[in-house]
């Protein structure tokens, strides 16, 4: 039976929709009603309360074959909008005269490198990038997508329905898929799309879908309930696994290890092409309109790109979303899913136009497809200098190599290029831009919501790390008990200014123990900045919402070691008994152990590797160990050094404790010990 057609769940759908309009029900609530029907849910229902299995069972109904019924399922979303006459927002990207320019150092001389990209227009089409490795696909794509190194020297212009890089947010409006898989291994591939569907938010589905819901009223006309359900789960702001994530994973055919670990070196995970995958999905799950993917098809089968490829193809096509795919060996079939194609090499586009039309101008210049030959190959060696010569076809001229220059300016004068010219004469017009099209906000949620979904995350990888927190806690309980022997209370008096020394070397071990066991900040800190840089640039969440949770999450840890340190070591060792200064000495080492975590995050956000953050961190350690007062004493440190003295978190952390213990009553006979103060 076709899953697509007019069956009872849809007439009892649409009863319940005729009821909900005769009781005039605000739009508000239209959007939070469900159509559930059979043994696993009521008629209606809260969106917001949708389980796993009536997920299950609302996109089973849209696509239980992705491959067979994907296409469909879009075109059923594309024809509910053209029924009331609704646009989906299109993005044209316009590039004019772009040069990119870059100095590479080579022994005493440096190499200038030149990436000219002409003229070129995209909206609405999939585009395949192609070329050697070198030629300047990543170069390009990071330039459409706004997000080139700014020690580049740029010129030209690229434009988004008429409006420069300045009058909107790029990174929100176009998404940029790097080659490179950059996830947190501890979290699965469902909790990676989940995090990357909650911050990105919903764009402008809430507002799109409020206005289908009007104009669907006043015609009269009643939306296939499968539809309404999901476009109504997928506008729900909010959800921490909302729907349309289900359905990437079902399409990118990641359902079978959508609750396996990503995994990374040292944790078992998914497969590279797997997390290839996810790379793409996490993209997919936003609500951008235009993609630039840089090599996606690296680690993977011909089968499962041409997958990947024909999902987004259907997208494009139905949608009107702009894509342009970098790929450096499709396969015959992955290459005829494409509309358009540029061929870049050395730095230059050779051609830029329809696929059907690349090979009418190759033979223009004189150049050959064999029969047999992929057209992909083909224009790869045909502007290869050690490959072009054997598909030269003029046999009554002599063959010389040409260029890819000669065929970039040969390209202006033939009909494509001209085509492409002409269109590029003509201003856009801006008033044709949809008003959502292009992106205005930084982030798509709120800065609480933002900082729900990272408190999330941030505890469900602590949850997933917590062989490293018993540790810790382990470690400290063993060092207490070491310490307990080493300062027993019975050869600890107060009678002298050395016995004084003594008690100042159980508290110093105490404050070192205590830094110390924040060093496991460098490592767990440095493993996660690269998927930071990745999301930060992405506008994900901001910096400052990012550092907070890791904060916040671990202070009820350095509550209970500080605590069991403290239990233990505390009156064991024979610090003063009056509890109140228990009390304040508790609180400083809480302090002194939040100021060292934080500093060792600091010397890993510094270093990025451990190399670098190991070898600074020690320079940074030894420098506050030296200068903190207790290994050099203050008379001793020269002038010039003095600063570093005032600087050394150790010093005040040192003092506070010292000061605590020696002005208590316990050591108020021993007036020598004053000089210490």
């Amino acid at each position: 039976m076709d899953e697509f057609s007019v069956s009872s769940r849809e007439e009892d759908g649409q009863e319940f929709l005729k009821c909900a309009r005769s009781e005039k029900l605000p739009t508000s609530d239209h959007l939070r009603r469900s159509v559930l029907s059979g043994s696993i849910s009521e008629l209606s229902q809260i969106v917001h309360n949708l389980g796993i299995k009536d997920k299950k069972v609302l996109l089973d109904h849209l696509a239980k074959v992705a491959d067979q019924d994907n296409d469909k399922f879009l075109s059923k979303i594309k024809s509910r909008l053209d029924r009331v006459g609704m646009e989906l927002p299109t993005i044209e990207i316009r590039y004019e005269h772009l040069n990119v320019e870059a100095e590479a150092t080579v022994g005493s001389k440096s190499l200038p490198t030149f990436t000219n990209f002409t003229l070129g227009i995209f909206m609405g089409r999939m585009t395949l990038l192609l070329g050697p490795p070198s030629s300047g696909k990543t170069t390009l794509l990071l330039a459409l997508a706004g997000r080139l190194d700014p020690n580049l020297k740029v010129s030209g212009r690229v434009t988004y329905n008429g409006h420069d890089m300045h009058e909107f947010i790029p990174q929100k409006t176009s998404a940029y898929v790097s080659q490179h898989d950059v996830h947190m291994g501890e979290l699965t591939v469902r909790e990676t799309l989940a995090f990357a569907a909650r911050v990105q938010g919903v764009g402008s589905l809430q507002d799109m879908l409020e206005e289908l819901s009007r104009r669907e009223e006043a015609a009269s006309i009643i939306p296939d309930p499968d539809i309404d359900d999901f476009m109504k789960a997928s506008a729900t702001e909010g959800l921490a696994s909302i729907v349309v994530t289900d359905y990437v994973l079902k399409i990118l055919g990641l359902e079978g290890c959508a609750d396996t670990l990503v995994g990374n070196e040292m944790i078992r995970g998914i497969s590279g092409g797997q997390k290839k995958r996810v790379t793409t999905g996490e993209i997919l799950v936003g609500p951008v309109r235009a993609m630039f993917m840089d090599e996606i098809s690296t680690g993977l089968d011909s089968s499962t790109t041409f997958q990947i490829v024909n999902s987004l193809k259907h997208q494009n096509h139905i949608l009107n979303r702009t894509t342009i795919i970098s790929l450096l060996q499709p396969a015959p079939e992955t290459y005829d899913l494409f509309d358009d194609i540029i061929l870049l090499s050395d730095g230059q586009i050779a051609y830029q136009g329809p696929c059907e039309n690349v090979l009418e101008f190759f033979e223009h210049m004189g150049f050959k497809c064999p029969d047999r030959k992929g057209v992909a190959d083909y224009l790869q060696e045909v502007t290869s200098k050690k490959d072009q010569k054997q598909y030269w076809a003029r046999r009554d001229h002599a063959y010389r190599f040409i260029t890819t220059k000669e065929f970039a300016e040969a390209f202006k004068s033939f009909h494509i290029g001209r085509k492409i010219g002409d269109e590029l004469s003509i201003p856009y017009d801006r008033s044709k831009s949809h008003p959502t099209a292009l992106a205005t906000k930084k982030y798509g949620i709120g800065n609480k919501e933002l900082l729900k979904a990272n408190f999330a995350r941030e505890f469900l990888l602590m949850k997933r790390n917590s062989f490293v927190y018993i540790f810790k806690l382990t470690q400290i309980l063993i060092m207490a008990l070491l310490t307990m022997t080493v300062f027993f209370r019975t050869r600890m008096h107060r009678n002298t200014i050395q016995d004084g020394w003594i008690f100042m070397g159980a508290l110093f071990f105490t404050l070192i123990t205590i830094m110390f066991k924040g060093m496991s900040e460098i490592p767990m800190t440095i493993a996660k900045l690269p998927v930071f840089y990745k999301q930060r640039n992405m506008f994900f969440y901001p910096p400052w919402i990012y550092s907070i949770p890791p904060w916040i999450l671990k202070i009820p840890i350095t509550f209970l070691e500080v605590g069991i340190w403290v239990s233990l070591t505390y009156y064991d060792v024979g610090f003063d008994p009056n509890f109140g200064r228990l009390i304040r000495f508790y609180v400083l080492l809480v302090a002194i152990n939040q100021m060292a975590s934080a500093l060792f995050r600091f010397i890993a956000a510094t270093g990025r590797n451990m190399i670098v953050a190991n070898t600074f961190g020690s320079f940074v350690l030894l420098s506050i160990f030296a200068l903190g007062g207790f290994i050099l004493s203050p008379d001793y440190i020269k002038k010039w050094w003095k600063w570093a003295y005032w600087v050394s978190p150790m010093m005040y952390g040192q003092n506070a404790i010292v000061i605590n213990e020696f002005l208590a009553h316990s050591w108020s006979h021993v007036t020598s010990l004053l000089l210490l103060q």
